[in-house]
């Protein structure tokens, strides 16, 4: 089988002969040539194996799956448990024409595992089967959405707390949420919020307490979205849970806490950071969610234009020196990074990060976590990160001076070093640096180029509407009417089924890459006023956040709206 998939490989046209090299490479060193190995070393997309497999087993490839809404009854002798341990999902069942048996369409993750499928037949009593390829993600949401309907919904599960004494039980955390059997509602409700909120690929949970009323809203491509109200006097329970959950002390109501806890969510692991903090109404507490299992985007994919991508691509590259990635918390920083990072990673490379927190673990860089409590602060650890012989040093973020000498003696004494800062833009970079207390010179000596970047939703392909913009909205946005010329671009619809009816899905970035050439170098010698410097570099022909935003409006990329809320000042 693995000589097969290797002949379906290079058969696939999606492959790169930079991959299939790589992947030769593993086979004649004596490794054989499975999907897991593949996707484990990241020599293949799950998209391209599933495109070989069609190839080499026959079996269909489906993107999307449509749950036929027949199934959930199909399912009720059938535990979640065992489709996501063998990642296959029942698509559609249907009756025969005669009446006499009936017959199931299973999406599959692996075709070795046909096996599992020919079992769920007949655990739903199913004559006939035949089969579709589908991605693990696929397979796993349409899993949470069958079981998530035929289990309790959030109102259901509020109403039973309701007629409970017994709301809180201190259990240990369970292993998978849609696993837990557990009874006690407030339990479910937990559960059900965190496995909603992973579902809806949100980024943070609000828990907002009020005089007389209590809410929950998700996060969702950095807008928040009111997802459910229980009654107010479940509000301490709920809190308490979650404090439990994440080891925090729930008899301290009194000063803010943080705390961390790991859940699981069928196949994939989410980590979640808990901050509490006392208000009057109660505690109010926000959940950052990462979820571990997600991969890590490629540099290509962040939304850099090609003379964007090509100019960055460069700088990294760079044997020494600073570049400082800025924007405000959200905007996609750390994202950039690790992407920068795995593109640079190569054996011959010594790469050590100190971060807070570590949010990836990347294969081959030894990466240090920030400790306060003991004292592992950025500045301490990146000054023992330089005795250990670094090529590239990633510093999570400049907060002080002390972290900003140490990187710039670093850079001056043969490092890369990669880091972030919170400005507005890519010249203000400057003016921070020089309010931290590092003098111009040092900067204009060690900082080779400042990007800076924010994150702007990325219109529905189901839903967008085209229309052409009048004289006022092309206006709004400081861009000529000759760079539209009465191009057709693209506005929310109102919303889909696709995207959860908000008529956006996903992000994408707008950068702003300022290189400290030798010009803008000498200006900052004269001055560190961020206007100035910003004026010199776009007419040095640097492209700004807005008009790097008006290239994604006329690519049909995202809305004229959605670039002014994240670029207004």
């Amino acid at each position: 089988m693995s000589g097969k998939l290797l002949q379906a490989l290079r058969e696939n046209s999606e492959i790169s002969a930079k991959q299939l090299e790589k992947i030769e490479s593993l086979v004649n060193g004596g490794h054989p040539c499975t999907g897991e190995l593949l996707l484990r070393r990241r020599l293949v997309t799950e998209r391209q194996l599933m495109y070989a497999w069609s190839g080499m087993f026959g079996i269909p490839f489906q993107e999307r799956l449509e749950v036929s809404e027949n199934v959930e009854q199909a399912l009720e002798q059938v535990p979640a448990s065992f489709l996501k341990r063998f990642l296959i999902v029942p698509v559609s069942v249907e009756s025969e024409e005669n009446g006499k048996g009936s017959s199931c369409l299973i999406a599959i993750n692996d075709p070795s595992k046909l096996y599992a499928a020919d079992d769920l037949a007949r655990l739903m009593g199913i004559d006939s089967c035949s089969f579709v390829l589908a991605t693990r993600d696929s397979i796993l949401s349409a899993v949470s959405s069958l079981y998530e309907k035929s289990g309790a919904a959030a109102e259901e599960i509020v109403r039973d707390m309701e007629e409970s004494e017994d709301i809180l039980d201190e259990i240990d955390q369970a292993a998978d949420l849609l696993d837990d059997a557990i009874d006690a509602p407030i339990i479910k409700l937990v559960n059900y919020i965190v496995a909603q909120s992973v579902k809806a690929k949100a980024s943070d949970i609000h828990i907002e307490a009020y005089q007389d009323s209590f809410k929950i809203r998700y996060r969702i491509d950095g807008i928040l979205y009111d997802f459910l109200s229980p009654p107010k006097r479940i509000q301490p329970a709920l809190v308490s849970r979650i404090k439990v959950m994440a080891n925090m002390n729930i008899a301290e109501k009194r000063l803010p806490q943080d705390g961390r806890m790991q859940v699981r969510l069928g196949d994939a692991e989410i980590d979640i950071r808990v901050s509490s903090i006392p208000i009057t109404a109660g505690e109010r507490l926000v959940l950052r969610l990462l979820n571990k299992s997600s991969t890590m985007m490629e540099l290509k994919d962040l939304g850099f234009s090609s003379e964007n991508y090509e100019i960055y691509n460069r700088l990294i590259r760079y044997s020494n020196g600073i570049i400082l990635v800025t924007g405000p918390t959200g905007s996609g920083k750390t994202t950039t990074l690790y992407a920068t990072l795995s593109t640079i990673n190569k054996p011959e490379i010594n790469i050590i990060t100190i971060e807070d927190p570590v949010e990836y673990q990347i294969s081959g860089i030894n990466q240090i976590q920030v400790n306060q409590k003991i004292g592992l602060t950025f500045a301490k650890g990146l000054r023992s990160i330089v005795r250990q012989d670094p090529d590239v040093i990633l510093v999570g973020e400049i907060r002080d001076q002390e972290t900003a000498e140490i990187a710039v003696q670093s850079a001056l004494t043969g490092h890369l070093v990669f880091s972030t800062l919170h400005t507005n833009d890519s010249a203000s970079a400057v003016t921070r640096l020089v309010d931290i207390g590092i003098e111009p010179f040092l900067i204009s000596s060690s900082v080779i180029a400042v990007i800076a970047q924010r994150l702007v939703r990325v219109l529905c392909p189901e839903c967008r509407e085209g229309y052409v913009p009048d004289r006022e909205a092309i206006k709004s946005i400081g861009a000529s009417e000759e760079e539209f010329d009465g191009r057709r671009v693209y506005r929310s619809g109102g919303g889909c089924q696709n995207c959860m009816n908000t008529g956006y899905k996903g992000r994408i970035g707008i950068f702003e890459i300022m290189v400290l050439d030798d010009v803008i170098k000498k200006m900052i010698l004269s001055t560190h006023d961020s206007d100035q410097i910003k004026a010199e570099a776009v007419r040095r022909g640097m492209t700004t956040l807005r008009h790097d935003g008006i290239r994604k409006i006329i690519e049909g990329v995202t809305s004229i709206e959605e670039v002014l809320r994240v670029t207004q000042r």
